[in-house]
């Protein structure tokens, strides 16, 4: 019987001598303390709560007395460092998340402004540009300040920029398809103990996509007042099948709560019908899979710099995010890489992607997701804009 490495090295003898290469540097990174502190975190809150099998079952009509949503919102307090949380199906996307967190805690004159340059694509329609329903339109400000060359905050900048109109400070922890650093969590941490000796004090509000069970920490526990995301990213631990998160400062909630419902339901309603058992064991098992996605970043990173491929960041760098840029030189290349990821998918491999217009971004988009869940972060997929 072949062993793996013979198999390997008939079959596909350039992989194997790749492989044989990189590995040994990996060995280390296989299981992280990181994933192992989060996974025990997690588990500690499920127990705290006492989590129960009827908590699973979820909801009809209204949702009023769903157990199993508060308890759950409550997890996600403890997990991510906060007074409340919104955390529920009825938010389509990490986009729709933090336009709830934005749109719910500014009012016409108020200022928004983003310390990390320019927001991700399907943000910056609702952020930075000016038709119906942006925030210019509704006489909310929006500027932006780019991070330094070595990836802090400019903070001589922000200083100069801060007002008494600054409502909000807003974040984006992860790279997107830029090619600066994410941000880390000790980061956000430091700007909010900067921010406590200023005149002013605006909401520090983070974009956590991609992000989350990365680090040790979450932004809320380092000081921001309130942490967004999407369940079909990291937290849902590839099986909630929708839904996004919002956790931090009791009343940054509530507003939040009262943009997505109605004003004065204060997030008492709203069912949640057959996800939450998705949602709660997703939350389980999203550091172990998080970890196990840190892991493969690395290895695609060390196997692409093998093959002379640049690469942001290195495979042992530190990491603050999911997000794992090669950069092919092409877009025919870049096509092909895609190809080739979305042939090795489990689901739709005879499909071939090509660039094509995606709601929300300006240029078209190549994307390769042979996913179970439409746009989950923890299965294997590849895209970026051409």
């Amino acid at each position: 019987m072949l062993t793996e490495t013979q198999f390997l090295s008939r079959k596909f003898p350039a992989l194997a001598k790749a492989l044989a290469a990189v590995m040994p540097s990996l060995e280390p990174y296989r299981i992280s303390a990181i994933d192992l502190h989060n996974q025990a975190r997690v588990l500690e809150a499920f127990s705290q709560h006492r989590v129960d099998s009827y908590d699973l079952l979820g909801s009809t009509g209204y949702g009023y007395n769903d157990c199993g949503r508060e308890k759950l919102e409550a997890i996600y307090c403890q997990v991510f460092g906060g007074e409340a949380a919104l955390v529920r199906p009825q938010i389509a996307s990490g986009t729709h998340a933090l336009w709830l967190g934005l749109s719910g805690n500014a009012q016409p004159g108020d200022e928004i402004i983003a310390i990390t340059g320019q927001p991700y694509a399907t943000l910056a329609t609702v952020l930075a540009q000016t038709g119906p329903g942006s925030f210019k339109s509704l006489g909310i400000e929006f500027k932006t300040i780019d991070l330094l060359p070595d990836g802090g905050f400019d903070l001589d900048a922000l200083a100069g920029s801060l007002s008494a109109k600054t409502k909000i400070i807003y974040i984006q922890k992860s790279r997107g398809y830029s090619l600066r650093n994410p941000v880390s969590t000790k980061q956000i941490g430091e700007l909010a103990s900067w921010l406590k000796g200023k005149a002013v004090s605006p909401a520090v509000i983070v974009d956590n996509c991609y992000g989350e069970f990365v680090e040790i920490r979450e932004p809320g526990e380092a000081g921001a007042d309130l942490t967004i995301g999407s369940l079909i990213k990291n937290p849902g631990g590839g099986l909630a099948e929708t839904g996004g998160y919002l956790v931090g400062r009791k009343d940054l909630v509530t507003n939040a709560a009262d943009r997505l419902l109605a004003p004065g339901l204060a997030g008492e309603i709203g069912s949640t019908g057959n996800y939450l058992r998705a949602m709660y064991q997703g939350l389980f098992l999203a550091p172990h899979f998080v970890g196990q996605a840190v892991y493969n970043a690395r290895f695609a990173a060390a196997m692409a710099e093998y093959l002379g491929l640049v690469t942001t960041p290195h495979w042992d760098e530190d990491r603050y995010d999911l997000v794992q840029t090669i950069e092919l030189g092409s877009a025919e290349k870049m096509g092909k890489f895609c190809r080739a990821i979305k042939a090795a998918s489990p689901v739709d491999s005879f499909v071939a992607p090509v660039p094509g217009e995606m709601p929300g971004y300006q240029v078209p988009v190549i994307m390769a997701a042979g996913t179970f869940i439409q746009g989950a972060s923890l299965e294997l997929s590849a895209d970026g804009p051409v």
